[in-house]
């Protein structure tokens, strides 16, 4: 009896182990034959990576380079600025409805003298023209301000003993871009050098940081900036970087004939081959915790301190 038993047990043990093969085999297979599955040509996105898209904040980088590279110029003192010194056509002009006061009807007077029909428009409609930029109710579309080369640069530089410039190193925000024009301009800078690549976009954005100076002042680039900095030393443009550590502080630094500021990019300062390049070092002393200032906030000091010493 007991052996009964025993061989039916190990029966029943015998089916149970092939069932569960049998239903792994089936499950192995199941896996294979979907990973075989050619994919399909629309794989829609995830419901929440579509939101987050949707979502985006107006005024994020990525919205803000749409207003990029369009001839957009956005805002009173730049538009105002661009209707003053002609350094380029105007196509259009956008007045959001209800906005008011002297300095828009000004701008509308402007383009009405220009032959320019100005566009009332909603300011749901002006706020997706500009990507969320702080429009201040007014919008310009313009031509391309053509900018003179580096050689005509040079040539305005070398025969000047009061000529500044600015070299920019790797600056990439427009809004630093756009405040470093505005203190040049301010200071009577001759120009804006920086190169093609690693710099930020002339776009709308850097044009309202700028308040209107990019219509006033030349911001060129160069395809090499260490090259640009041995042409200007070779026709005796002094050149100066400005760096932290032991570089000699600014207000001791002899300013003799044209001189060229050189401006790091943010976070990393000057790369070491622009160093290399530069006649000298300089430094603004800080005596607070950060150890450091922004890259636009730094030009502005150094160029006052140009004028300053040179008894402007």
């Amino acid at each position: 009896m007991e052996k009964k038993l025993i061989k039916k047990s190990a029966r029943r043990a015998a089916s149970r182990n092939s069932d569960s093969k049998g239903r792994g085999d089936k499950r192995g297979s199941s896996r294979s034959d979907e990973g075989k599955k050619p994919k399909s040509e629309f794989q829609p996105k995830k419901r929440d990576t579509w939101k987050k898209e949707y979502e985006k904040k107006p005024d994020s980088a990525e919205s803000k380079s749409s207003a990029e590279d369009t001839g957009m110029v956005i805002g009173v003192n730049p538009v105002q600025a661009l209707f003053a010194d002609a350094n380029r056509p105007v196509e259009y002009l956008a007045v959001a409805k209800g906005a008011g006061g002297k300095r828009i009807q000004d701008i509308v007077e402007k383009a009405r003298e220009q032959g320019l029909r100005t566009r009332f428009v909603d300011r749901v409609a002006m706020d997706n023209m500009t990507g969320g930029l702080a429009h201040q109710g007014v919008v310009a579309r313009a031509g391309i301000r053509k900018q003179p080369s580096f050689k005509q640069i040079m040539a305005k530089v070398v025969d000047n003993p009061k000529a500044l410039l600015i070299l920019l190193d790797g600056v990439e925000d427009p809004y630093n871009l756009g405040a470093i024009v505005r203190s040049a301009e301010s200071f009577g800078a001759v120009a804006v050098i920086l190169p093609k690549d690693r710099a930020a976009a002339l776009s709308a954005v850097a044009a309202k940081a700028s308040a209107g100076a990019v219509e006033r002042l030349d911001v060129v680039r160069v395809t090499n900036l260490t090259r640009a900095i041995d042409e200007l030393k070779e026709g005796g443009v002094q050149v100066l970087g400005l760096a932290g550590g032991e570089a000699t502080v600014i207000s001791q630094a002899k300013f003799d004939g044209p001189v060229a500021l050189v401006m790091g990019g943010e976070g990393k300062g000057l790369r070491r081959l622009t160093r290399d390049h530069c006649d000298q070092l300089v430094s603004i002393p800080i005596t607070g915790g950060v150890g450091s200032l922004n890259v636009s906030v730094a030009a502005g000091i150094a160029l006052y301190e140009v004028q300053r010493s040179r008894g402007g």
